[in-house]
């Protein structure tokens, strides 16, 4: 399955990860619109609709929490109503999943925010993002739903064994994401 003639309709895609997903649905020939709010949800008359919603699995553990509250709070709840949204929509055949990295992603927020340059040397190309997110809306929509997904473990199941091609500085070694246990 691709995307070609499909149409995605995707909210903060101007830059960063949004960016990277819509650019890798159009290399398959599918219309991206970049929206902010939609008064009309098309996602019933679509042949394969997915709603994919970029936040973390659910950890309670307090080293998740502790650090930084309010986002964790703001992420988990964005998980919950992914969750909650395939539960409401799985008799119209939406699919809703969650999908968030192992790792730090290079994105202007991280070099910004969490170390600059030194943060980004051990970060991975917003491509890791996006071919998994391509991954999960390919997938029969009534098949693939409820699910909380790490970019990795998707391509790992698409048959991905070498990650060193998405890291930002090939050869070294990713920072573990704030959210994924590594242990």
């Amino acid at each position: 399955m691709t995307l070609e003639g499909k149409t995605l309709f995707i909210s903060g895609g101007s830059r960063g990860i949004g960016l990277a997903i819509a650019i890798r649905a159009a290399r398959d020939g599918a219309n991206v619109a970049l929206i902010a709010k939609t008064a009309e949800p098309h996602l019933k008359r679509s042949a394969n609709p997915h709603i994919l919603t970029l936040s973390p699995p659910v950890s309670l553990e307090p080293r998740w929490l502790g650090p930084h509250v309010g986002y964790t709070i703001a992420k988990y709840g964005m998980t919950l109503c992914a969750l909650g949204f395939a539960a409401e929509f799985a008799d119209d055949g939406i699919a809703s999943n969650a999908l968030w990295p192992r790792t730090l992603i290079a994105t202007a927020a991280v070099q910004n925010l969490l170390g600059a340059e030194a943060a980004m040397a051990r970060a991975r190309k917003p491509e890791l993002y996006s071919d998994a997110a391509y991954a999960v809306i390919t997938r029969p929509s009534r098949d693939c739903t409820g699910n909380a997904f790490l970019c990795e473990d998707v391509l790992a199941a698409d048959g991905v064994t070498d990650f060193d091609y998405y890291a930002y500085q090939p050869g070294t070694e990713p920072e573990a994401d704030l959210f994924v246990d590594h242990a």
